[in-house]
């Protein structure tokens, strides 16, 4: 039996699996990729709640509220920081790559086409604004331009943090281990699950509750799940940001 890299192997034992990752899709999923795309989104969204997003009368920034439920948990176990969540991203990230033992090398380029595949994505989102009647945003829709960009971004990041990454995780431990679901019904009923909490979060503000709304956003929300077990956590969220901006595009041009 000879082996990919051409060397042989003992008779009768397989050659091992190179870990390697093959092609483009094995790579996007990569943890350490994933980290490599959204680190320019966690800096540009710490950036812009710090120049743009700052309410001077109040003294307080402007944050999507995923990330402030991140700080109110870190803060039970009295530890409390700026910039907590966006380093429990880069942790969670890097915890996964090393458990996996996959290589430390750094691929841009695959970082970069996966910023194209997340605007490709966001696309089947708008066809189901259209059968809501008018665009709805998953993000904040107040505030001036810029400051709903920054919210966008970390809407994306943070919101599919807690409810695909984390969600999907404690869901699996839970339906699949200790209840020892059979694969399928457990993965569908997980992707109910958060797809339903999801648009739930939404109405945790000034928003008032809409069938219409909710419709759409647990839509939404089955959709996101479907993108993350299909194509990993990177791409995920950068699919979510890029509807979301693309939302404040579409509304920003109209409104002048």
């Amino acid at each position: 039996m000879t082996s990919p890299a051409g060397t042989r192997s003992p008779r009768g034992v397989r050659a091992k699996p190179s870990l390697r990752p093959n092609g483009y899709f094995e790579r996007s999923q990569l943890p350490l990729t994933s980290l490599l795309f959204l680190s320019p989104l966690l800096i540009l969204y710490e950036l812009g709640t710090y120049y743009l997003a700052y309410d001077p009368t109040r003294h307080t920034e402007q944050r999507i509220k995923a990330f402030t439920l991140l700080q109110q948990f870190f803060h039970l176990f009295g530890v409390t920081g700026r910039y907590l969540p966006a380093l429990a991203v880069a942790a969670i990230l890097l915890a996964w790559h090393m458990a996996r033992k996959d290589s430390w090398r750094l691929h841009f380029a695959t970082a970069g086409m996966m910023a194209v595949e997340s605007l490709a994505l966001c696309l089947p989102l708008f066809a189901l604004d259209a059968m809501a009647a008018r665009y709805v945003p998953l993000a904040s829709p107040f505030g001036q331009w810029p400051v709903r960009c920054v919210i966008s971004i970390g809407a994306g990041i943070y919101e599919e943090l807690i409810f695909r990454l984390i969600g999907f995780t404690l869901l699996t431990v839970l339906l699949l281990d200790i209840f020892k679901m059979r694969k399928i019904p457990g993965t569908l009923l997980m992707v109910l699950i958060t797809a339903i909490g999801f648009s739930l979060y939404h109405y945790g503000g000034d928003e008032i509750f809409q069938w219409r709304t909710f419709i759409f956003r647990t839509a939404a929300g089955i959709y996101f799940a479907g993108v993350f077990c299909l194509r990993g956590f990177g791409v995920t969220a950068g699919c979510h940001a890029a509807y979301d901006l693309a939302i404040v595009a579409v509304t920003s041009s109209i409104a002048s």
